[in-house]
């Protein structure tokens, strides 16, 4: 039997007891015609507060043109976004994680009250990416993602900077390395223009999550935010999106246990941000798959590092979309067969047809093949122990030391550290220890690039770790280990440290380690009081109240 590409919005559109609904839709524009054909939804998270979702509204025109010009009639809406950038290190910060649900729970309400046949979603900042995802997965109608594209690298004095530059030119500053002036002429040219990011760091990281995994159409990703070529992208991505529906392809056809191996397959081949664990948790948590936290210490284990990006690289998304973009990354790693190619995508193609229509740049320097890597195993590693049962995430782009023994500097929230670094009280050989940081105790697990670009800007990067119950931003490098579960605020044994206390971090044999006997890490735990909630009311309690640990993707549970 054919699929009815009319197959839910006929219950809003057709027959006499519709006819209210159809004349509300008339009053703004639409006709008999339009109604007659199925209905596609296009959400977006355009909002004036950020570069990286900034062109989502003229990308949604072209999408609209695109879905018209294929036969059905789109419905545009929007969510919201929260800038990590923007909110990093305030408690505006704790807003971002719980963004992610809070889209999925828009796309997915929006979609199910309109019972759109098919949702496109056109998305840009961290959070936008993994929440329309989730809320695809929920709904389970033909659907698809766009990535609006990667900011460009400002210029100063002759090379490229990004966002993480002015972090880190933050922690400069403080030490006294750079100016004043030297400082705002960073901040005045690091971001250049719309788009997201421009290094591997979460948006990029997890643009190339969806191609990897079969929800975007391969190399649409690669296309920068002001690159002209983004409105023809946009176009075509509104035709495929009712070629998706017409041939009744849903999420749940393409989302695989297969395509998540190859979605961390390419977060550990390019030295992505350790979000991706929490995002692709959370997505297999919606999608029924069965995933868990070792499995990305396991993949990457087995998955050359190729590509040489920021943070830990030389080069931007952007001098990757001109080398080939995120296919030839697909396709170095289908030919050394660390992908399975045979996965289906939202295209109609697999993987590795999708990866023969690449065309590689002659020289280029950005994408190494897999039998000379950067590195022979990926950029993920997920370390134990007796300070993180549960796991925790640090990323290594192959530069950072495996081993350190140091003493632990304890902060009970980011701010107190962050005074700590940029006064100068953080010396070599110390852990910087931030905990009530996590999903629950943060609430809303922040990211630390404000804390950890400060230690790298004050020349400490090599010589300082850092552990917490909180996140990192992609841009985030060094030793900085996060995501350390149980948290503090449940009474992990992170709670149990004490200023003092020796932390051993172990790569090579996965562990992270207080040197403490089990019966002291007990006795200190039994007289522990968790702390009172840092909110009673709102959307941060409600979340507090919700969220799961951050070893299963920081998912919310009723």
């Amino acid at each position: 039997m054919s699929f009815d590409p009319k197959h839910r919005s006929h219950i809003i559109t057709n027959g006499r007891d519709r006819a209210p609904a159809r004349s509300m839709l008339k009053s703004i524009g639409f006709t008999d015609e339009d109604l007659a054909k199925p209905i596609v939804g296009v959400a977006h998270m355009w909002i004036e507060t950020m570069p990286c979702n900034f062109n989502h509204r003229d990308l949604a025109v072209k999408v609209k043109e695109g879905i018209r010009a294929a036969g059905a009639t789109p419905m545009e809406f929007n969510t919201i976004s929260i800038s990590d950038g923007v909110t990093m290190g305030t408690e505006g910060m704790k807003a971002s994680l719980i963004s992610r649900d809070l889209i999925a729970d828009s796309i997915e309400l929006v979609g199910r009250g309109y019972m759109f046949d098919a949702v496109i979603a056109i998305v840009g900042c961290d959070k936008t990416i993994p929440g329309a995802a989730m809320g695809l997965i929920r709904l389970n109608v033909p659907g698809m993602l766009l990535y609006c594209g990667s900011i460009a690298p400002g210029n100063f004095r002759g090379r490229d900077v990004t966002i993480q530059d002015v972090f880190e030119a933050v922690g400069a500053n403080a030490a006294g390395k750079i100016t004043d002036a030297d400082l705002l002429e960073i901040e005045n040219v690091a971001c250049p223009g719309a788009g997201a990011c421009g290094g591997q760091y979460t948006a990029n990281t997890m643009a190339m999550v969806m191609e990897f995994i079969g929800l975007a159409v391969m190399g649409t990703g690669s296309v920068s935010a002001i690159d002209p070529l983004k409105e023809k992208t946009a176009l075509e991505s509104g035709k495929y999106i009712v070629d998706l529906l017409r041939r009744g392809i849903k999420p749940s056809d393409i989302l695989t246990r297969k395509a998540f191996e190859n979605a961390i397959t390419g977060v550990a081949a390019t030295g992505g941000s350790t979000n991706a664990v929490l995002h692709l948790l959370a997505m297999a948590r919606e999608a029924g798959i069965d995933l868990t936290i070792d499995d990305f210490d396991a993949i990457s284990r087995r998955t050359p590092l190729i590509a040489d990006l920021k943070p830990g690289g030389k080069f931007t998304a952007v001098d990757l979309g001109k080398a080939g973009g995120i296919g030839l990354v697909a396709r170095r790693l289908v030919e050394g067969g660390f992908l399975d190619g045979s996965q289906t995508t939202v295209s109609s193609l697999t993987i590795a047809q999708e990866t023969e229509l690449v065309d590689e740049s002659p020289g280029q320097e950005v994408v190494y093949p897999t039998d000379n890597p950067i590195k022979p195993d990926g950029g993920l590693v997920i370390l134990k122990g007796n300070l993180a049962p549960e796991g925790c995430v640090v990323k290594v782009s192959g530069h950072e030391r495996k081993y350190h023994r140091g003493t632990a500097r304890i902060f009970d929230r980011e701010e107190d550290a962050m005074e700590a670094v940029t006064s100068k009280r953080i010396k070599p050989g110390d852990v910087v220890v931030i905990r009530y940081e996590g999903p629950k105790g943060g609430p809303g697990m922040r990211e630390m690039l404000g804390v950890t670009a400060a230690i790298v800007g004050e020349g400490l990067g090599d010589e300082v770790a850092l552990m917490t119950d909180g996140r990192f931003s992609g841009a985030t490098r060094g030793l900085m280990v996060g995501h350390v579960a149980p948290e503090a605020a449940v009474g992990g044994p992170i709670a149990a440290l004490c200023e003092g206390d020796v932390i051993i971090f172990d790569l090579e044999r996965r562990r992270l380690d207080v040197e403490l006997s089990e019966e002291e890490i007990r006795r200190r735990l039994a007289e522990w009081k968790p702390p009172a909630p840092r909110y009673t009311s709102g959307v941060f309690h409600k979340y507090s109240k919700l969220v799961s640990s951050a070893s299963e993707g920081a998912i919310t549970r009723a």
